[in-house]
């Protein structure tokens, strides 16, 4: 391992990246990306070995936990192997993969083969043509089996992933929440951020806090605040009975940038420092000019960290506050 560390300005230590493998997609969802996406040329993506390479620069430098995402990332060609040469690395703690479902049905035990021990699984609503409204597509069933794919290829945990919107889906938080316990899954709440400019709702009028879906849930389930931590954002508590934990991810209401550990690379190339920024750097350009120079690929990446902002400041009126779209970023 390198002497050199990731510390930002503030004294947080970067162990945690979000590794984002393509910006492609087989679905469309209205929070993410809009209907007629253009995406970046192929030749623009990061190759499989360049992805490697970037992820072999974090462990390198401390990285403990790397998670995967797109775009959709089980829809890149080769996928698999790459996270078969990440699964072998024994300085990595954990190696999860954030995915829509739709790939898990065939996918699910060679995830778990390579090394992958977390996934987060994407469910906005259970009802077909609600889920159809959200995605674009048709894919309910098609999801729903992706989860019981996982479940049956011994996955220790598995967490679902929705984004709530009033007036949308928030009358479904205690369906999604008895779909989780049902099946001894966790499941986290998200407030939409707001990245890319959106035209099948608006982000003000939608907007539902972690604490109105909190306190719907307690309507109902008992919760009690859990010490559980996965590295991510998620703020969790347990469902009193059940084994599960339900999550709250608070961008907006909660801020949760006083303890963040993680940066993201996109699949293009560009290390971006904070989610609520637009600035970011560009590995690829330095790796296409310097191929094979781990050293100094890991001495840029200390050297981004110096510029790393204290927080976000989002907001939820109708102003696009960062351009890129979620699916560009890596979930």
């Amino acid at each position: 391992m390198s002497d050199e560390q990731l510390v930002d300005p503030f004294g947080r230590r970067i162990t945690y990246l979000r590794l984002s493998v393509t910006d492609r997609c087989d679905f469309r969802c209205t929070y993410c990306m809009s209907e007629d996406m253009v995406f970046a040329p192929r030749a623009q993506i990061l190759t499989l070995e360049e992805l490697y390479a970037v992820a072999d620069a974090f462990i390198g430098l401390g990285v403990k936990r790397i998670r995967i995402t797109g775009g959709e990332p089980l829809v890149r060609k080769g996928v698999v192997g790459l996270l078969e040469k990440l699964g072998a690395r024994n300085e990595l703690e954990d190696l999860s993969i954030t995915t829509n479902g739709s790939q898990l049905p065939h996918l699910a035990g060679k995830l778990r083969a390579a090394g992958v021990k977390r996934l987060n699984i994407s469910l906005d609503s259970l009802r077909r043509e609600r889920f159809a409204e959200f995605t674009r597509r048709d894919s309910l069933d098609q999801v729903l089996a992706g989860i019981d794919a996982a479940r049956a290829a011994g996955f220790s945990r598995i967490k679902l992933n929705s984004v709530v919107q009033r007036d949308r889906n928030d009358d479904e938080v205690l369906d999604l929440v008895e779909f989780a316990m049902a099946r001894d899954l966790d499941i986290s709440f998200i407030e939409e951020m707001p990245l890319g400019s959106v035209s099948s709702h608006s982000r003000e009028i939608t907007f539902c806090s972690s604490d109105e879906v909190r306190a719907r849930i307690e309507q109902r389930h008992a919760l009690v605040r859990s010490s559980h931590a996965t590295g991510g954002p998620s703020r969790y508590w347990q469902v009193a009975g059940s084994a599960t934990r339900v999550g709250f991810i608070s961008p907006h209401s909660n801020n949760f940038c006083g303890d963040c550990n993680r940066v993201r690379v996109t699949a293009e190339g560009k290390l971006v420092l904070c989610l609520g920024h637009e600035g970011a750097l560009d590995l690829k350009a330095l790796m296409r000019r310097h191929p094979g120079d781990a050293q100094r690929l890991r001495h840029a990446l200390v050297e981004a960290l110096h510029l790393k902002p204290e927080r976000h400041f989002f907001r939820n009126d109708e102003q696009v506050q960062v351009v890129r779209f979620m699916s560009v970023t890596g979930g």
